[in-house]
């Protein structure tokens, strides 16, 4: 897909808003009352969701990190603009799945909840004007589970990255592959496991950014295949549940188990950043991991 394209599935029925001359597209923006209060989930403070939304949803006596969706991400980090694209592909009931409801109505709450087409948003923009894509997910689709469009996405989007020869961030968050999409939904985690190694032979950067919770078939595919893995704090990463693993091994599991500090101490994080910092983390990743303009044809 080209940009012009991605332009025009960006501006298809979209509002609009202007920050300092910038066009920057609203159709995702929750218009919440300032009035209206936010319990934290860490120690139980009240603060009005105007304060929490000035603190990049943080909460302002523990720090706790509130979830927020792909879009509030690509609020933070990009520089005011940015192209979606690939929202035209969205799942399909093929199996006729139907479990205490049909996968099929599932699918359309999930969209006039949400605003989604599905649980990935695929976005090109600037962060401190150095060029990324960023494919993030949004757990309020259907847990951010990884179904066919998930993975096609991610690839799509990998494919767009080599062909404008720029670095690659997924925002994993998820808990883990869509059982409504049965197979279909397990073999994502080869399909974007080798499309990775395709950018990586491109010598292009993949950047992997885990946030509350990261789990399942995610965690055991893509979210931890980056050249760069980090976290966000507080948050859950892991394959199955603490529950499941304890009643397996028939053991205590250790203190602050699956926390990304936990695994930041085991070695399998690079770094946690606070999201106050994060955009400049990405910025210096990104001038640290320059892309060539081109490669050599055998190595492609």
């Amino acid at each position: 897909m080209s940009e012009k394209d991605g332009e025009k599935n960006e501006s298809k029925g979209w509002f609009r808003r202007f920050k300092d001359g910038i066009q920057t597209a609203t159709k995702f923006k929750k218009d919440t009352p300032d009035g209206l209060w936010h319990k934290c989930k860490g120690c139980g403070e009240t603060v009005t969701i105007k304060e929490l939304r000035e603190n990049f949803y943080l909460c302002p006596k523990c720090d706790h990190h509130t979830r927020i969706g792909s879009y509030d991400y690509f609020d933070i980090l990009f520089d005011g603009k940015f192209t979606t694209y690939f929202d035209e592909i969205v799942s399909k009931d093929f199996l006729e799945f139907k479990d205490l409801k049909p996968y099929a109505a599932r699918l359309e709450k999930a969209r006039a909840n949400t605003n989604l087409t599905d649980a990935i948003t695929v976005a090109h923009g600037k962060i401190n004007k150095k060029e990324i894509i960023i494919a993030a997910m949004d757990f309020s689709f259907i847990g951010g589970s990884m179904g066919s469009v998930v993975g096609e996405k991610i690839s799509k989007g990998i494919d767009l990255a080599i062909e404008m020869r720029v670095p690659f961030m997924i925002i994993s968050k998820s808990g883990g592959a869509r059982m409504m999409e049965s197979a279909f939904s397990l073999m994502q985690m080869a399909k974007t496991s080798a499309k990775l190694a395709l950018l990586s032979r491109h010598k292009i950067p993949f950047f992997s950014f885990l946030t509350d919770p990261t789990t399942g078939g995610v965690t055991a595919s893509f979210a931890m295949l980056g050249d760069i893995n980090f976290s966000e704090p507080g948050a859950l990463i892991g394959f199955a549940g603490p529950r499941v693993i304890k009643e397996t091994i028939k053991r205590d599991l250790p203190e602050g188990f699956q926390s990304s500090e936990f695994l930041l101490e085991h070695g399998f994080l690079d770094f946690i950043v606070n999201r106050k910092e994060l955009k400049e983390k990405i910025s210096d990743l990104l001038f640290i991991f320059s892309v060539p303009d081109s490669i050599d044809e055998e190595m492609a």
